[in-house]
């Protein structure tokens, strides 16, 4: 029989090829990963909070504004001081008109004077409820708009202090806590960069597993609804070495709580035993 040439170096080829997977599956290694949601953090970062109830006059900030300790963010005024207000200007409104029709109208001239230093202390009274910057730094959110009425407690906006650092939250499933450990690498893919990774090192690791609702606790109402999981987790903690980062050439900046996705490369095993898990109880072996 006559066979082509080309069989016999296609045999060769094979038999190659097939020894290569089979050296590969007793050698190579197959990783498994603890994956979960992530969210990044800011360090020394301060929240203003009402100190009274009010009104918002007026919003003096923007996210992104760079602030002094001290400045005004929020002017805010009761119910009480802005009828007040109103008719002082509207008395004044009045007898300034009078006035005007007869300039030497004393009484009027002594009323206007009265109410103008009586319309500065309405106005000091205003200015000392505004809400100021605790520190300099960074407006990191504004959660207000004129015209609405606050409460005592109710966030006004937040500071980033400028010097304050970022750090990554990983939100990784509970039944991976035994084989995390503070060292280990992490990879971090930002939600809207795809395929842009990060490598990280773990900082921190928690000791106790949490739910669902506690973690919406621990996260407080601004990120609680910005993550979903499911089951038992554990807080996994990594610092971020810089405020920004790069992507395609351009820098951009970590803001608190911008999502990501992290992973960790928890154990690894041969690649014939995750092929065949029977054979693990006759190759025992340390992940």
């Amino acid at each position: 029989m006559l066979s082509p040439g080309w069989t016999r170096w296609t045999f060769w080829v094979l038999v190659a090829m097939l020894g290569t997977g089979v050296l590969m599956c007793l050698v190579g290694t197959v990783s498994e990963y603890a994956t979960g949601p992530a969210i990044i953090r800011m360090n020394q970062r301060r929240d203003v909070m009402a100190q009274g109830a009010g009104v918002v006059v007026s919003v003096e900030v923007q996210p992104g504004q760079r602030v002094a300790a001290g400045q005004v963010l929020v002017t805010l005024q009761t119910e009480e001081e802005r009828s007040s207000l109103v008719r002082i200007e509207h008395e004044m409104e009045m007898l300034l008109v009078r006035y005007m029709r007869d300039l030497s109208d004393q009484s009027a001239r002594q009323a206007l004077t009265a109410l103008g230093a009586e319309r500065e202390q309405a106005q000091a009274r205003i200015e000392a409820r505004a809400q100021r910057a605790p520190v300099a730094g960074i407006v990191g959110d504004v959660r207000i708009q004129p015209g609405q009425y606050l409460t005592v407690g109710t966030l006004v906006a937040s500071i980033v202090e400028d010097n304050a650092s970022a750090y990554l939250l990983a939100l990784l499933p509970g039944y991976y806590r035994p084989f995390l450990s503070p060292g280990m690498p992490l990879r971090v893919e930002l939600d809207g960069f795809q395929y842009e990774y990060r490598e990280l090192r773990i900082e921190s690791v928690g000791e106790q597993l949490i739910g669902p609702g506690e973690l919406k606790r621990y996260l407080g109402p601004d990120l609680a609804d910005t993550v979903e999981t499911k089951g038992p987790i554990v807080l996994v903690r990594a610092a971020i070495p810089s405020r920004t980062f790069s992507v395609r050439g351009r820098t951009l900046g970590y803001f608190e709580g911008m999502p990501a996705r992290a992973q960790v490369a928890v154990r690894a095993e041969p690649i014939f035993l995750a092929m065949i898990p029977g054979l693990k109880v006759l190759f025992p072996h340390d992940d």
